[in-house]
């Protein structure tokens, strides 16, 4: 199995081909970033992908953006999923990393919604990833495993910095059930959470290294997972992002880190921290 590395668009303020640039000069695979809406931008970033010969996870928010639409129904929800699917497919992305559904909806009402979800996925012939995030469906791992314990199909974007600030802590002591989640997972975001907030300024810091830890051991799990299910290949996007996030000084809003260097330290330690690991098991 192999590790693929991609750029997220999240944080980045210049065109596609700087993007690509930096990809490619920093040794990452691909592309995750939202398919443009317009037909002549999206032909712009395919070509963009061809000429570069860059890999590309569509990125997909359900009914708003990163936080949803409180009231959009389940059904606006899925509208909106199958609209910006069909707004990607051109592009050939490797999957579509999709952010959906909203945290205040029910157990029942969120079971519905993923199994028509998939659906969606299964008419159009793709793979859906939905991803672990605040104020979606997947908050937090307690409802995330429950769905996926009723809906084995379902595939998983983990990004566990949400769920330790969420829960305002770290999950040691619910890691039997991160391990069953584990099971599940299709894609990595690669960012570093600690129970005061989603991102530590630094994830180099020491003072942070428990945190490292903890994400670093679930990614693992992960892993190990998808061997065991036949990966050729496996995925992680560095996703150390701006919007309160990055933390700042006060008073001058100046960042105390840069942000392309977390993230590029994140692909450097994660390449070789996969490459242990798939040592190792090639040895047990």
């Amino acid at each position: 199995m192999q590790l693929q590395i991609f750029k997220t668009f999240w944080g980045h303020h210049g065109s596609a081909q700087a993007a690509a640039e930096q990809a490619l000069a920093a040794g990452f695979d691909g592309l995750e970033a939202p398919a443009p809406e317009q037909p002549s931008e999206r032909a712009a970033f395919a070509e963009v992908l061809a000429a570069h010969d860059l890999a590309y996870i569509a990125e997909i928010c359900t009914a708003g953006s990163y936080v949803p639409e409180r009231h959009a129904t389940p059904a606006e929800h899925l509208a909106d999923l199958e609209r910006k699917l069909l707004n990607g497919l051109p592009l050939q992305p490797r999957f579509f990393n999709v952010m959906a559904g909203c945290d205040a909806w029910p157990l029942g009402v969120q079971l519905e919604f993923f199994a028509a979800a998939l659906e969606v996925g299964r008419k159009h012939g793709v793979q859906l990833s939905f991803e672990t995030h605040r104020g979606r469906s997947l908050f937090n791992p307690w409802v995330t495993g429950e769905l996926v314990r009723q809906l084995p199909a379902l595939r998983l974007t983990a990004d566990i910095s949400h769920w330790v600030v969420v829960s305002e802590r770290l999950l040691d002591d619910d890691w039997e059930l991160l391990l069953g989640i584990a099971e599940q997972v299709h894609h990595v975001h690669g960012r570093v959470g600690y129970p005061q907030g989603p991102q530590v300024p630094h994830p180099a810091a020491p003072e942070y290294a428990d945190c490292l830890a903890f994400h670093q051991r679930f990614w693992e799990a992960v892993w190990a997972a998808q061997r065991r299910r036949g990966y050729a290949l496996s995925s992680m996007t560095p996703e150390f992002g701006p919007d309160g996030y990055l933390h700042t000084l006060p008073f001058t809003d100046q960042p105390v880190a840069d942000l392309w260097q977390i993230n590029c330290w994140i692909a450097t330690t994660e390449r070789a921290h996969f490459q242990r690991c798939a040592a190792t098991a090639l040895t047990a």
